[in-house]
């Protein structure tokens, strides 16, 4: 297999429940699980992507949302090229405390990361907060937006590689000083084949207890 041009390093960050495991088991996996648990630390997940016939590894943090977990999410934070910020369009609360993360990934990202607003479970009918508002919140703070579920897997490739597209387009703009893998970037060594093990997900400080869409 050719080998990846470009790893592209992600954490999905949001509120406990919005469905962040569901995405990231949906994109790496294409299936979903009604009774995901909950993720308590991190776990891990990659994928090879095209993006204008470059071939892009993406490897991916999904973070416990918990507050007591916070301390860990943070350290995510430093080294990561982009991150989905995830809301459940179903529950007002999780949309409500997008700036208190938004604030948090100000602090402790690289100031060129690439962000993605994600309204999860847009498949469910019980619609709290509506896409004006979620497309709104995205123009004023400068994120990319996008509504998806998981359980449908409705918008959720787009979600992952309109990332990346992004992250390429900064690539081409000199954006990135791609020798500092601070930005969460690295450029792919010469020979190496994509292998069966990274198109995979595995728990890292992993247990489980709940369910998303």
């Amino acid at each position: 297999m050719s080998p990846y041009q470009y790893l592209f390093k992600y954490i999905i960050i949001g509120d406990t429940g919005v469905g962040k495991s569901c995405l990231l088991l949906q994109f790496t996996d294409k299936r979903f699980r009604a009774d995901h648990d909950l993720t308590i630390g991190v776990e891990f997940g990659a994928r090879l992507i095209n993006i204008d016939g470059k071939q892009i590894k993406l490897q991916i943090w999904d973070t416990a949302g918990q507050e007591s977990f916070r301390s860990i999410t943070r350290s995510y934070y430093r080294g990561a090229a982009g991150a989905l910020l995830v809301y459940d369009i179903t529950r007002r609360d999780t949309f409500s405390h997008l700036t208190r993360w938004l604030e948090e990934v100000r602090q402790n990202a690289n100031p060129h990361m690439t962000i993605m607003l994600i309204g999860n479970k847009c498949d469910l009918e019980r619609r709290e907060v509506s896409t004006e508002e979620g497309a709104s919140f995205a123009r004023q703070h400068g994120l990319i937006f996008l509504e998806t579920s998981a359980k449908t897997a409705q918008n959720v490739e787009e979600a992952f590689i309109w990332t990346a597209r992004k992250i390429y387009e900064n690539i081409q703009a000199g954006v990135y000083d791609l020798s500092n893998e601070g930005h969460g970037i690295k450029v792919g060594p010469t020979h190496q084949p994509f292998s069966q093990g990274d198109n995979v997900r595995g728990g890292v400080a992993a247990d489980r207890g709940g369910c998303c869409s």
